[in-house]
């Protein structure tokens, strides 16, 4: 039977927002003076609790602001639940942390070792994947370039040459996945095939359904906060097609 990489168990989450829509004038007088701006609380995710499993790809599809990306932020830990858990069974690599951790700054060789360091591996570790993760994401004329000088494609080819040079057993997608060329895409769909192979999983955040439908095993719909559907691409794509959009959350 195959294990269970990650365990969403009845995760919900709530955001408060600034809100000043229909505001009496007292309340208006008392927000201008007081300098605190009336809240809000927004759903945002409504007990979810999804098993995704070694060797597939679990693809999370949803309509704008539907929580779909705020999900895989609590599987990284960038958010915490305000109930239920996710237990993660494997060590996790998110290029949403790889983002986070790149310092515009630095040059990419500093990057490299900065972050390498941040998902577990020695110097001498990193030393010996070096020059692979320089190869690899074809950015070999821009070692000693400073990463605010990246455009964005250079940083998604960067911190996803890192991601697959970290051993990653749970890899999370948050619409990057077919970055760079057509050869780079290639070795790109490849690394993923080979972290699947040997029992890890990818879960991927997407609204391209032509990307989801080709690489996904399973599906997951998120509407308005709650997980409505999982099933085989083409089963659960066909439910949410209409109107989609890019998501905001």
């Amino acid at each position: 039977m195959e294990e269970k990489k990650v365990i969403i168990d009845n995760v919900s989450k709530e955001f408060l927002i600034g809100y000043n829509r229909n505001l009496s004038a007292t309340e208006r007088f008392v927000s201008l003076f007081s300098g605190r701006e009336p809240k809000k609380v927004i759903d945002v995710l409504k007990g979810v609790s999804l098993d995704i499993y070694s060797g597939e790809v679990m693809g999370i599809i949803g309509d704008n602001g539907s929580g779909k990306s705020t999900l895989l932020r609590i599987i990284a830990g960038i958010y915490k639940p305000d109930s239920g858990s996710v237990t993660a069974n494997g060590k996790i690599i998110s290029l949403i942390n790889l983002y986070i951790g790149l310092k515009d700054r630095l040059e990419m060789r500093d990057n490299i070792y900065l972050c390498c360091s941040l998902f577990g591996l020695t110097r001498r570790e990193i030393n010996e994947r070096f020059d692979s993760i320089v190869t690899f994401s074809e950015l070999s004329k821009f070692i000693n370039t400073k990463i605010y000088q990246f455009s964005e494609g250079m940083k998604q080819r960067f911190v996803f040459s890192i991601a697959m040079h970290c051993n990653p057993e749970i890899l999370l997608l948050d619409e990057i996945f077919e970055v760079g060329d057509e050869n780079f895409r290639e070795k790109s769909v490849k690394k993923i095939q080979e972290i699947v192979q040997i029992g890890g999983c990818v879960v991927l955040v997407s609204h391209d359904m032509e990307m989801v439908n080709k690489y996904c095993n399973r599906v997951g719909l998120i509407s308005a906060g709650h997980l409505v559907g999982i099933g085989k691409p083409n089963e659960i794509i066909g439910k949410n097609l209409k109107n989609f959009k890019p998501d905001v959350i």
